[in-house]
């Protein structure tokens, strides 16, 4: 799906965390990394990683696997992708 095309509203965002273990959100040059499976985040912590201004899902979002990865870093897609 592209988050571009086919935007994701705040429940539908969150309801995204629910398969995956991991969580990367990119913002500029920090990336944040949040093991899900270990930590447990409150839900405004999680809608700032994972939606925009606009509180739709911020894009672009791949997930791979149980990893979701919000926002782009190159260095974050190949250890993904590399996994």
């Amino acid at each position: 799906m592209d988050a571009k095309k086919s935007t994701l509203t705040e429940m539908e965002a969150l309801n995204l965390l629910r398969d995956v273990d991991e969580l990367y959100a990119a913002r500029g040059r920090k990336v944040v990394h949040v093991n899900l499976k270990q930590q447990q985040p409150g839900t405004a912590e999680l809608k700032a990683l994972v939606l925009g201004p606009t509180g739709n899902l911020r894009a672009p979002t791949l997930r791979v696997g149980r990893t979701l990865v919000v926002g782009f870093d190159e260095a974050t897609y190949r250890t993904v992708f590399e996994a």
